[in-house]
């Protein structure tokens, strides 16, 4: 669309970035069709170099929208603060909630409440005993969800 709809010498860094990030989503889109079988010795390999491909195209087209702020203000002359603030705001609440969602099964497995409830609180707590001939188990490890999760099994 940019291409055709507008004036595009490609002078300036958002333009180029935004032709480079549109052909890396091609290819990554490419790459997926060439996924290895589970099981294959390659899979881990061309697991993390999909994953890492494809943030790191995130991370470029963050920085994309960035310099097409700076490239509207510089040509127009109007300002972008609120944009900017706008979209910084967009991106740390997208960040809070990946973070929030990768540790929320480790919060419900603690037991947090989250609200005034105190007295529901107390009362669910229980004091349990160990007997000597018990044996004590270690707790168990709270495994780590995200996006390489599966990348060594």
């Amino acid at each position: 669309m940019s291409i055709k709809n507008f004036e595009n010498s490609f002078d300036n860094s958002h333009q180029k970035l935004g032709l480079a990030l549109y052909g890396a989503m091609w290819v990554q889109a490419l790459i997926g069709f060439f996924r290895p079988p589970r099981g294959n010795i390659r899979r881990s390999t061309w697991y993390f170099l999909h994953w890492l491909f494809g943030t790191m195209i995130s991370l470029v087209g963050i920085i994309n929208i960035y310099t097409g702020l700076k490239a509207y203000h510089d040509k127009t002359s109007r300002s972008t603060t609120i944009f900017t603030i706008l979209f910084t705001a967009e991106i740390c609440f997208l960040a809070f909630f990946y973070l929030l969602q990768d540790k929320w099964d480790y919060m419900q497995k603690q037991g947090l409440i989250l609200g005034d409830n105190v007295d529901a609180v107390a009362s669910s707590i229980q004091v349990i005993t160990q007997r000597e001939d018990e044996k004590v188990l270690p707790p168990e490890p709270c495994g780590k969800r995200n996006a390489l999760r599966n990348l060594f099994d």
